[in-house]
Parts: C-alpha cells; sequence; structure tokens
C-alpha cells in the first residue's frame, strides 16, 4: 500500500481492514511518506516497510517470503517492531532498482486513461519516468530521500518504448522531478525522439537555471515535441529561495522564462506561499506572475513534510499534525496574517492564476 504524506493515515486505516478481515496477509507499506518517515508505519497491522524505490527490494521481499529467507536483511526493507525503533540497512540505489528491462503494465489502467487530462495543456494524458531523484536537495522536498540522494537516469530504450506502449495518447508528461538533471542523456534522448518519428506533445520539469545554462539543449527538446515545462520558481524572494536551499535566484527564473518565451515553449510554474506571507508578499507573487505572462501558475501553501530539512527545522512551530491536512493546501504552522484573511487571500490568488485554464 502507497501514498504520500496526506494518505498515510488511509494507508493505515486499508491496512488495518485488511489485517481485520484477514490477519495472515502481510501488509507492506510504500512510497513517499515510508521514504520520508518510515517510523510512521511501525505498527501492528504494518509487516514491512520499503523505503525508497522499491521495485527491486520489494521483489527481494516477496522471494525472500515464498522461499522462507531471512527478511531483515535486504537493504531498503524494514520489518515493523511496534514499540520499538524501526531498524532497515540503508539501500544504495542504482539503475539496477529502476528494473528499466520490465514495460510497464499500462494496460492495468487503459479503462481510466480517457479521465488523465492535464487542464491548461490539453488533451488526453499518460506518463512515462526517465529520472528518478534529483540533483539538488531543496530543504521542502522528499524526493531525494526516494534516491538516497543519487539521480538515477533510465535508458533511451526503455523511454521511447514505454511512449511507444502508449499508442495514439497525445500528450506524454513525463513524470521525473527533474527531467533534465544529467544533459548528455537528455540531449541524446531528444535527438533520438526526434530521429524515432514520434510525434507527442510532451511535458517535462526543469530547473530554471538549467535553461539559463543550456538554452539550445530546448530548442532540441522544442523540435523534439516539449510543449511545457514545469519550473519550481517557489519564490520571488532571494532570501526565501535560499532559506529553501533552491541554488536560485530570482534573476535566473526571469532569464528562463526569457529563453522560453523566445523558443515558444509554455510554463507551469510552481510557488511556495509561506504561512508568514503578508499582503505586500501575495501582491508581489501576483505581480510577477502577470509581468512574466507565466502560462499556469500553480501556487501551494509551505508545508513542512516529516523528514525533510524543512520538516526538522519547522517541526516546533507545527500546530496541525493530522496528516490528511498535509496536502499543501492547508497552513499546519501559524500565519501571519489572521487565518481567515490568508486563506481568503490565498483563494484569491488561486482564482486570479488559474481562470485562464481551459480543458
Amino acid at each position: 500500500i502507497t501514498g504520500v504524506t496526506c494518505e498515510a493515515n488511509s494507508v493505515l486505516k486499508i491496512a488495518g481492514e485488511v489485517k481485520n478481515h484477514h490477519s495472515s496477509s502481510i501488509v507492506v507499506a510504500g512510497g513517499h511518506h515510508a521514504s520520508c518517515d518510515p517510523e510512521f508505519f511501525n505498527q501492528s497491522y504494518i509487516d514491512y516497510v520499503v523505503v525508497g524505490l522499491g521495485k527491486s527490494s520489494f521483489r527481494e521481499l516477496i522471494f525472500a517470503v515464498e522461499e522462507g529467507k531471512n527478511r531483515k536483511i535486504i537493504p531498503g526493507v524494514a520489518k515493523t517492531a511496534p514499540g520499538k525503533p524501526l531498524f532497515y540497512i540503508p539501500r544504495k540505489y542504482s539503475t539496477d532498482d529502476l528494473v528499466i528491462e520490465k514495460e510497464p503494465c499500462y494496460e492495468l489502467v487503459e479503462k481510466y486513461r480517457d479521465k488523465y487530462v492535464m487542464s491548461g495543456v490539453g488533451g488526453r494524458t499518460a506518463f512515462v519516468a526517465a529520472a528518478f531523484g534529483c540533483t539538488h536537495k531543496c530543504s521542502f522536498c522528499s524526493i531525494p530521500r526516494i534516491t538516497g540522494g543519487r539521480y538515477l537516469t533510465g535508458s533511451i530504450h526503455s523511454v521511447l518504448r514505454d511512449i511507444r506502449l502508449l499508442g495514439d495518447i497525445p500528450l506524454i508528461r513525463l513524470v521525473d522531478a527533474n527531467s533534465f538533471g544529467n544533459i548528455e542523456f537528455s540531449e541524446n534522448l531528444a535527438k533520438k525522439l526526434i530521429d524515432s518519428g514520434i510525434r507527442k506533445k510532451l511535458v517535462a520539469d526543469v530547473r530554471a537555471d538549467t535553461i539559463v545554462n543550456y538554452p539550445k539543449l530546448f530548442s532540441i527538446w522544442k523540435e523534439a515535441g516539449l510543449e511545457t515545462v514545469v519550473i519550481g520558481f517557489e519564490d520571488v524572494c532571494n532570501e526565501r529561495l535560499a532559506q529553501y536551499n533552491k541554488k536560485n535566484t530570482l534573476l535566473i527564473n526571469t532569464e528562463a522564462l526569457r529563453i522560453l518565451k523566445e523558443i515558444d515553449i509554455k510554463v507551469i510554474g510552481d510557488f511556495i506561499v509561506s504561512p508568514d506571507y503578508g499582503h505586500k508578499e501575495f501582491e508581489r507573487l501576483e505581480e510577477f506572475v502577470s509581468e512574466n505572462r507565466i502560462d499556469l501558475p500553480m501556487p501551494s501553501i509551505l508545508t513542512p513534510i516529516p523528514g525533510t530539512p524543512l520538516g526538522e527545522m519547522m517541526k516546533d512551530k507545527i500546530e496541525i499534525h493530522d496528516l490528511d491536512y498535509y496536502t499543501f493546501l492547508n497552513a499546519v504552522i501559524p500565519t501571519k496574517l489572521e487565518k481567515k484573511i490568508f486563506y481568503e487571500t490565498f483563494s484569491s490568488l488561486m482564482k486570479t492564476f488559474h481562470k485562464q485554464i481551459r480543458d
């Protein structure tokens, strides 16, 4: 059973129901929250916790169960021990953990395919992974925990294979946290896409500094079908960017936007609204988005996810501990503005940003 942080309580609920109906079942928790805060799942109705990338480690666990082998020595897998500290051997992740030789079972979700769309980008959508992890360690982000801080790419063959498997789906969303963390791989992939004759609209995540440092790369990707990029701008204040360990500046963000406008690539811009925002900060963010004509701005509320550096730094400020509220749309630490005013201002900002969305 997998889940992100706001789904962690639901994972426990489902696990409890499974155990109540089938007490001998082996229940395994995995996914984002299990990777960031594995101790959360150290409870009686969870038998094992898979920490980080789980394709290989979960398979190893299944084989160990089938063959009656020792399950406590599988790196990346923890045997729960309620009331005691959770112990596991950290896994040293490599490309073997991507299991790229196995093609995704897209047929399992075929009946839902028409419901997979990206509003504001357009069309039926399918998802392909080209890379895992990230090259950076932003303080708010859980991604580095998934791969033990490593950045891993798949193979060009596997990416092309997976896109072909999706048939006539017009829009491919590369679901990597950073699709351009390895410049050589990224350039070769774009060229192979062009040579292959595959004609899809592509959406991918990228850092602003990558665009500024390698502008020609994105001209190649434009030819390969890159329609839209997702950029985590996060804030319009350099001081906050430094606090987030973003390793980026407002100047770089604006230059990246200029480059993308030149080559006609649309931008989905992610922004983090801190609970310590006052009216001036909200106004400054709205002005930045308007001045730079960001196609689809996506604001969220700063949320200290357990297990991240930000979560550790802010743990004493947290006033809402119920993880159901960790949706990035709730302030779980105190707000500078009166709460009602904060949420009204945030809602107004969201409405302004999204008024141009079309299905």
